[in-house]
């Protein structure tokens, strides 16, 4: 493992007087062969207030709380959390729920049964390099398997969610007995904060690389339950010349894996890939609702008119449910909305639809609205996505020529150009600037100088001009 320099300088120090660990995330990671975010030592053999006073002088700390025997310390831009060996007991309901007793003599087997799953409890000697695999966290790295490390595990309910996004994180599949554990919970959802439950989603929006195993998860548990938007989609039945691949929701697992690998989100930020994977994964929740059968192209078929504009609401609602921040669901609403454009208007895309489709994205952008239903054409295998792509790319194209590919249109006419012209600011002004702002997305006019052209004229016509 790569141990950034300061941080080993800090744990040779340590090491002096007590004997530290690398634990969880990062070991997991390093074995996984992925660069490690974040760095956890677990510390045996000093009690807190050692450790404490040890690793202030070397950048400052933060006591998370000293009865979970938690202290982070900053070296430069980054955090590492050193902590004691701790016993946890149930004491009430929910995520919170527990009595917590650091214990810098507990053995390694009882410090290694707290962790959720055995993948998360291998720890490893930063010198030396040996693990410490009490649980056969190895052995279920190598066959991708998410295993509980002991019966406590139905204690807190959030590691339902974790193996959510840890699955969807990973490509990993999980153990039966565990996934028995997990159905047997599905009743303690309700305990769990909103905040935590947002915090594995984001995990899931962000860090995916099988954002379908998660999904699968979550029904393989009875958990879906908890997301009807979601559950809905099982059983939306799709025409089948359309969408071969089957019911709704086995389309979106399809759309949601195929943005993942997509340039676009590979690049991204995080803030963007939250931004598109959710809107793949809530463009369809309008179908089980707008879904009926219909005769079209001389039979009769599965259709699903206006569920795009159906789905909006529904986005909104479970991204507000599981806690995503307003400006998430800003972004989101108008491309499930609008994730069916470019099959309108013959695949033709004017200059005056571009901006206006732009306008109506914002603060999503028409780049944003390409990649949603660029994933959304691919998650129909084994069906052919040329054609659908070809439409993509040319409203792409035009985008791109209007300068319009990655922002909305601003208004060129304003107020002022109203009071320069001689009009006094009152509720007049709202009409007329909504009006040229019309125009403007018309063609009308494109710079400040045909703007004032065109303001003389709709002020002469309305007879608004001073004599």
């Amino acid at each position: 493992m790569n141990i950034p320099d300061d941080l080993s300088t800090v744990l040779t120090a340590v090491h002096r007087v007590a004997r530290p660990r690398l634990a969880g995330g990062c070991v997991r990671d390093t074995l996984l062969g992925l660069k490690p975010k974040d760095f956890d030592i677990e510390v045996w053999g000093i009690s807190f207030e050692a450790l404490h006073a040890l690793l202030k002088p070397f950048g400052a700390t933060d006591i998370v709380g000293q009865s979970f025997g938690v202290i982070k310390l900053r070296l430069g831009s980054a955090d590492y959390d050193f902590s004691l060996p701790r016993r946890e007991s149930k004491t009430g309901l929910g995520h919170r729920g527990f009595a917590v007793a650091p214990d810098p003599d507990l053995s390694d087997a009882d410090a290694a049964a707290r962790r959720d799953f055995t993948i998360n409890a291998i720890t490893c000697d930063p010198f030396t390099g040996e693990l410490f695999d009490l649980h056969g966290g190895q052995r279920d790295l190598a066959t991708r398997i998410l295993r509980h490390t002991s019966p406590a595990f139905v204690e807190d309910p959030l590691r339902v969610l974790r193996a959510f996004q840890f699955a969807a994180r990973f490509d990993f599949s999980l153990a039966p007995e565990t996934a028995e554990l997990c159905r047997n919970m599905v009743g303690t959802y309700a305990e769990l904060p909103v905040e935590r439950v947002w915090g594995e989603w984001d995990k899931w929006a962000t860090q995916a690389t099988k954002p379908s195993r998660g999904l699968a998860l979550l029904e393989q548990t009875g958990w879906l339950v908890h997301f009807p938007e979601l559950a809905a989609l099982r059983g939306t039945s799709q025409d089948p010349e359309w969408h071969p691949e089957g019911d709704a929701l086995t389309h979106t697992a399809h759309c949601c894996d195929a943005l993942v690998n997509l340039p676009a989100w590979l690049k991204a930020d995080d803030d963007r890939r939250r931004t598109l994977l959710f809107a793949v994964l809530a463009h369809d929740f309008g179908k089980p609702s707008a879904t009926h059968q219909a005769e079209k192209h001389g039979r009769l078929r599965w259709i699903s008119p206006g569920h795009e504009s159906a789905g909006g609401p529904l986005a909104e609602t479970f991204l507000s449910r599981i806690g995503a921040p307003r400006a998430l669901i800003d972004m989101v609403r108008p491309l499930v909305i609008l994730h069916m454009v470019h099959h309108s208007g013959g695949g033709e895309f004017s200059d005056s639809a571009v901006r206006r489709l732009a306008r109506k994205l914002h603060p999503a952008t028409i780049d944003d609205l390409c990649t949603v239903m660029m994933a959304d054409s691919l998650g129909r295998p084994p069906l052919d996505s040329s054609e659908p792509h070809a439409l993509i790319e040319k409203l792409r194209d035009r985008s791109r020529e209007l300068a319009l590919q990655k922002t909305a249109p601003q208004p060129i006419l304003l107020g002022r150009h109203l009071l320069t012209a001689g009009l006094s600011a009152g509720p007049s002004f709202k009409p007329m600037l909504d009006a040229a702002f019309e125009a403007q997305l018309d063609g009308a006019f494109h710079d400040e100088t045909t703007a004032l052209i065109w303001l003389k004229n709709y002020l002469s016509d309305h007879r608004l001009t001073k004599p």
